[in-house]
């Protein structure tokens, strides 16, 4: 858990609720809330209206985008539809969402491997159009919120579409949200 420097954390989530109250009035109301600022490659945990927890991330490395195929992250409203890892230990590779047994290595020569290690928080789009349904649906495109062992390109710009996280970081939120959590990624 972090907090850079910039505006303190609990204005940004002040014009956030301002901004969701505003775009997405009839949203489930649940005590937890994810924003995604994509120009910042921060993740901001929002509980009851207040900043509990920041941590940096790296979204696509191509940009913003829904497309099927694109490698893009999605905008827009999403929600934590399944969690997957429980007891995977730190850096334990999933594959279809399931430990391998393997270790990802954190020390490989440049390559990315897109390795998903340690905890996975799949995403569904709650907008029709912009990230649910035909071509472009989150859920669809296996969109997560998971950890990484390239936890050196985080901050930056990097990833295939999901949203990577440090390990720790990852299982850290991992335990402190439930499933149904809302999750809103702008580029801002």
């Amino acid at each position: 858990m972090s907090n850079s420097g910039g505006p303190p954390r609990q204005a940004i989530v002040d014009l956030l609720l301002e901004y969701m109250d505003s775009r997405y009035p009839q949203r489930p109301q649940a005590p937890d809330l994810l924003y995604v600022s994509v120009q910042r490659q921060m993740l901001f945990h929002v509980h009851e209206g207040r900043s509990v927890a920041t941590y940096p991330i790296s979204t696509a490395m191509a940009g913003l985008g829904s497309e099927q195929d694109s490698y893009r992250t999605p905008t827009g409203l999403h929600r934590v539809s399944e969690k997957f890892g429980d007891d995977v230990p730190p850096l334990g590779i999933l594959k279809d969402r399931e430990f391998t047994g393997e270790f990802a290595d954190t020390d490989f020569a440049g390559i990315d491997k897109d390795w998903i290690t340690s905890r996975i928080l799949w995403l569904e789009g709650l907008e029709p159009g912009v990230n649910q349904g035909a071509n472009v649906d989150s859920h669809e495109r296996y969109i997560y919120i998971h950890g990484t062992a390239n936890e050196k390109s985080i901050g930056t710009a990097s990833s295939m579409g999901c949203v990577r996280m440090r390990n720790a970081d990852v299982m850290e939120l991992y335990g402190r949200i439930p499933v149904g959590t809302l999750v809103v990624i702008l580029d801002n």
